[in-house]
């Protein structure tokens, strides 16, 4: 196995015993960048000779017994998530490129913590669409298959972490932007429970988290990052519960959903993977029964209108050169949002209120609600959205937006593959403040170590 293959735990094990030097690593992380990226094209900013001289501080720690918890672990940052002295483009060219003057809350705590920032990664226009197309950025591609998505908006992140680029990866998810992606592309991402980790620019449903090979390394990841910061006022006090890989399943109470009601319909493998991990739950003996959908379409509409709205305004500040360089499906998707009455606006902010108050209810006589990530494997590259539609553009996200808008953790896992090859992840969502229960449930159905291809 490749250095640039070791998990987090691994490395933080070999650096400690002295069998290892963040030295090394970091030279096979660049050796595998250097190799896959021209194909992938997931990093942003990618600074080698910085991280080569963030690896010799690291290994100078270890030595003067000062390492921090992630002292010496190649990480990646996705690059709206501001670092001291690079420009957040937010996926788009009619971004003024200003060198960020500080880290933000999660960047700085990763530093912190001794970790290597290799580079930043790639997303999106906007993050607003579940692919990786962008006027600034190149497409990227999923590893596991190059004509298809990597899913978004936190694309290069989960195409960074099934490609090995370094163990932990960390992504941003406001309707399904680190799960989506890491279900597409076979890896563990959790979307915590609002204010576990401070975002630093807060808005409803927006969460930071991270995205890893394994869900003890996004376990400890998230440990790391919790806490409370004074630029996010949502912020909550570090993590406080428990990640163990002795998770007993007896007596869970789980809600299986396979039909979300709206939207996509599942494809059958992604039935069937998904109901192959309930068996599994079951047969360590949890009560799986299944449940009705939790959204309605006018939840998914109204909030789609109100993004709408949002976005609109946020366009419209932009001077009209700027305006223009902005991706065309965006205009499209926003281009109605005039037509929209202050009735129709409230209505749809309304809607983030009437989700998260469904969700809740499940969790009255549930632990756990499993369904898919998304109804669908991933799709063509290209595209922008699944439905190759602006006028619908939330089609494949019934699944996962629903935890953003009710603040509740929800996590991915690989449960199967599609006759093509495609990952196929499954979703664990759970109550509120319970992230690493989410994370150690994922690994409870992660239960043997995949051998990774060489992508």
């Amino acid at each position: 196995m490749s250095l640039a293959d070791l998990t987090a735990i691994e490395l933080l094990s070999k650096y400690r015993d002295g069998s290892l030097s963040p030295v090394e690593v970091i030279e096979d992380v660049l050796a595998r960048i250097e190799e896959l990226e021209p194909r992938i094209c997931a990093t942003y900013a990618l600074d080698p000779d910085g991280a080569r001289a963030a690896a010799r501080e690291s290994e100078r720690r270890w030595r003067d017994g000062s390492a921090g918890r992630l002292d010496g672990v190649p990480t990646t940052v996705k690059e709206n998530i501001a670092t001291r002295g690079t420009p957040v483009p937010q996926g788009t060219a009619a971004t003024e490129l200003v060198p960020a003057t500080e880290d933000a809350p999660a960047a700085a705590r990763l530093r912190e913590a001794g970790a290597v920032i290799i580079c930043k990664t790639t997303m999106p226009e906007y993050g607003m669409l579940s692919s990786g197309v962008s006027t600034f950025h190149h497409l990227t591609r999923n590893p596991w298959d190059l004509s298809k998505t990597a899913g978004g908006s936190s694309a290069g992140a989960a195409a960074a972490a099934a490609a090995g680029y370094g163990p932990l990866h960390i992504g941003t998810d406001i309707g399904g932007s680190i799960r989506l992606p890491a279900g597409w592309c076979g890896v563990v991402g959790i979307k915590p429970t609002h204010g576990r980790v401070a975002v630093g620019n807060p808005y409803p449903g927006r969460a930071i988290g991270p995205l890893a090979r394994t869900a003890a390394d996004a376990a400890l990841a998230l440990s790391v990052m919790s806490g409370y910061d004074p630029r996010d006022h949502t912020s909550l006090p570090p993590i406080d519960d428990t990640y163990t890989e002795d998770l007993t399943v007896q007596g869970l109470r789980v809600a299986l959903l396979l039909d979300a009601g709206l939207g996509l319909p599942v494809d059958p493998e992604v039935t069937k993977a998904v109901s192959s991990a309930a068996a599994v739950l079951e047969k360590g003996g949890a009560i799986v029964e299944p449940i009705e959908p939790i959204i309605t379409r006018e939840m998914l509409d109204g909030l789609d209108r109100f993004w709408r709205v949002r976005s609109a305004a946020d366009i419209a500040a932009l001077p009209e050169d700027r305006r223009a360089k902005v991706l065309p499906e965006i205009r499209q998707w926003v281009s109605t949002a005039g037509d929209l009455s202050s009735f129709d606006v409230f209505h749809g902010y309304s809607q983030m209120g009437a989700m998260a108050a469904a969700v809740t209810q499940v969790f009255r006589s549930y632990d756990v609600i499993l369904s898919p990530v998304a109804p669908i494997t991933a799709f063509r590259a290209e595209l922008a959205y699944p439905t190759d539609d602006p006028s619908k553009p939330f089609e494949h996200i019934a699944f996962t937006v629903p935890y953003n808008m009710s603040a509740h953790p929800a996590t991915t896992v690989n449960v199967g593959w599609s006759a093509s090859g495609l990952p196929i992840g499954a979703q664990l969502a759970v109550p509120h403040h319970q992230d690493l229960t989410a994370l150690a449930l994922a690994a409870y159905l992660d239960t043997e170590r995949r051998d990774w291809p060489t992508t």
